[in-house]
């Protein structure tokens, strides 16, 4: 089995695979490896799985078949944002569940559908490896075999007694997974019990070694020497060789990147690709949006083109059908549609729904003092569409209300995804550096000026910053932040000093959700949006506490002013 290479930027393995019942009557072992085309191969790389029912229950054969079958169809249909430790964890918890729910139904436990199982995949220049049980996972880099996984065993005497995690067995999975460098050349061995325990690594080694050219082959003779060895089980085995790891060089990402020209200008009346141009919606030196028509349709919609500044710039292109990229995988009614084009597109823009309305600045500038019922209803229903983001493991990070829309019904919509982070499409190396510090200063939370790259917790901060700025008109730290002004980080100044009647419960759901640690921040959405719509019983446990224990810098401060006043009156009196 080889990969299929449509360019010189694909990932491309040797594989090969080999399965053999021995002196038993079936053949509980179940094996499988997926080698997908573009773009999957690139955004989800190649998988390959074993797996062992245990032969002591009746249901192991059926138990190893649907983890080999369910992995690999299951992981492949996972989100292309997702990683793949996110993918496979959630697989195979999903599969546990479904395999004990099978065997609890069942009358005997000899009928239970327990199964070990290694996976192994193989994305950009990472191998990520999980396991559960006795399969085992090898590496053969430059000669050397080494072992990657550890065997879930007991052992007594000196000689195994059983199996001490296994598939099926409990409705909690604890999964091994790690993910290690890959390099050209490197051979991966995935085995079953039937073989491992019966050839050694030396063995192992230089069949690999003589057989680097035909893993097929080298399978084969794998289990053979096994069976021959007097393996008395199932013997299994997959041979995968790195030949490329499909990193993309400068010159044929930039190719890639310009396989579409920038489209000219754009004038009313004229027609691109099946839409006809009505006139300019904004222009920047970055982007131009214009509000167009389907010809055959008659339908409205934006089309959003790359500005000429930047058509040799690779940096820039790749962020542009990043946006694209992103909006075509988010299905909600907060977040702004990126359509399928009507036909074939001859140069490089894309087409979003259209949408009548106003950015919530300009909302927030004609409602100077909005209550806090609309409020609420604005950052809740910003929250639902960034949700969609946080499931996808996205993190939008430029989170600002020049990025939201509110159109005349009320809806609230995220636009603009060119900053987004995408944990799937961070696993894949370009020669194009990304920079983690995308997003407007007076939104960004403080991790973005350390160089980290953001997380959830990160738009949640600018979330809380929208709202302290709709209540209050100002930003919650007085000033944008800076990497100087976190040096001696600021406090936090309470929406209650510019807006007296708002509840104290309000103005600590906003300053948890600003925290400047991450780690204080609301883990979920979820939770902001409650606390800002319902008292919080730790928060309002504050208004009635004595200042000493709400806030001590505080009343060691308000103490200190007061004897100061009391000696100056003092000093007047005796004078």
């Amino acid at each position: 089995m080889k990969s299929e290479t449509p360019s010189n930027l694909s990932l491309e393995i040797r594989a090969g695979q080999f399965s053999d019942a021995g002196v038993k009557a079936g053949n509980d072992d179940a094996i499988g490896i997926r080698v997908p085309d573009e773009p999957l191969l690139a955004t989800k790389g190649v998988a390959a799985v074993i797996s062992d029912g245990v032969s002591s229950s009746e249901g192991g054969r059926e138990a190893a078949e649907a983890c080999v079958r369910g992995f690999l169809t299951d992981y492949y249909s996972t989100p292309e944002s997702w990683t793949v430790k996110t993918s496979g964890q959630r697989i195979l918890g999903a599969l546990n569940r479904w395999l004990y729910s099978q065997s609890q139904s069942r009358f005997a436990r000899e009928a239970a559908m327990l199964s070990t199982l290694s996976a192994l995949v193989v994305k950009s220049g990472t191998a990520h490896l999980f396991h559960v049980g006795d399969t085992r996972i090898h590496r053969l880099r430059e000669g050397d075999l080494e072992c990657l996984t550890r065997d879930h065993t007991s052992w007594s005497a000196g000689e195994k007694t059983f199996l001490g995690r296994a598939m099926g067995a409990d409705l909690h999975l604890d999964i091994d997974y790690r993910s290690l460098p890959v390099e050209e050349g490197d051979t991966f061995l995935l085995t079953t019990d039937g073989v491992h325990e019966f050839i050694g690594l030396t063995e192992l080694r230089s069949t690999l070694v003589r057989l680097r050219e035909s893993p097929e082959q080298a399978a084969r003779e794998i289990v053979a020497l096994a069976l021959a060895a007097g393996s008395q089980d199932n013997a299994s085995c997959q041979v995968i060789r790195v030949e490329r790891i499909g990193s993309l060089d400068e010159e044929a990402f930039y190719r890639q990147l310009t396989e579409l020209p920038f489209p000219p200008p754009l004038e009313p009346g004229m027609v691109l690709d099946g839409y006809r141009i009505l006139r300019e919606l904004h222009a920047s030196k970055r982007t131009q949006v214009y509000a167009a028509q389907e010809v055959k349709s008659g339908r409205k919609v934006v089309i959003k083109t790359p500005s000429v500044n930047f058509e040799d710039d690779p940096q820039y292109i790749d962020q542009f059908l990043h946006e694209e990229w992103v909006g075509r995988r988010i299905e909600n009614e907060h977040v702004l549609r990126v359509l399928e084009p009507v036909g074939r597109r001859r140069f490089l823009y894309y087409v979003t729904e259209y949408v009548e309305g106003q950015t919530l600045r300009q909302w927030m500038e004609s409602h100077p003092l909005p209550s806090p019922v609309e409020v609420r209803d604005i950052i809740e229903q910003i929250a639902a569409g960034l949700r969609q983001f946080h499931r996808l493991e996205m993190v939008h990070r430029d989170l600002k209300p020049e990025n939201i829309l509110v159109d005349p019904t009320g809806r609230v919509l995220i636009i603009d995804f060119g900053s987004t982070k995408i944990a799937g499409i961070e696993e894949i190396s370009t020669p194009v550096e990304r920079n983690p510090m995308l997003g407007t200063l007076d939104y960004a939370a403080p991790e973005y000026f350390r160089g980290e790259n953001g997380s959830p917790r990160s738009d949640i901060f600018a979330l809380g910053v929208i709202a302290y700025e709709m209540f209050t008109g100002r930003l919650p730290y007085g000033k944008p932040l800076s990497p100087g002004r976190l040096r001696n980080p600021p406090r936090y100044v309470p929406v209650k000093r510019y807006l007296p009647e708002i509840p104290i419960w309000v103005d600590a759901a906003i300053e948890r959700a600003v925290s400047l640690d991450p780690g204080d921040r609301y883990g979920l959405l979820s939770e902001l949006v409650h606390d800002l719509g319902h008292p919080n019983p730790e928060f309002t446990r504050r208004e009635s506490e004595p200042l000493l224990q709400r806030n001590p810098v505080a009343f060691w401060r308000l103490l200190a002013g007061v004897e100061l006043v009391i000696i100056v009156l003092l000093i007047t009196l005796l004078v």
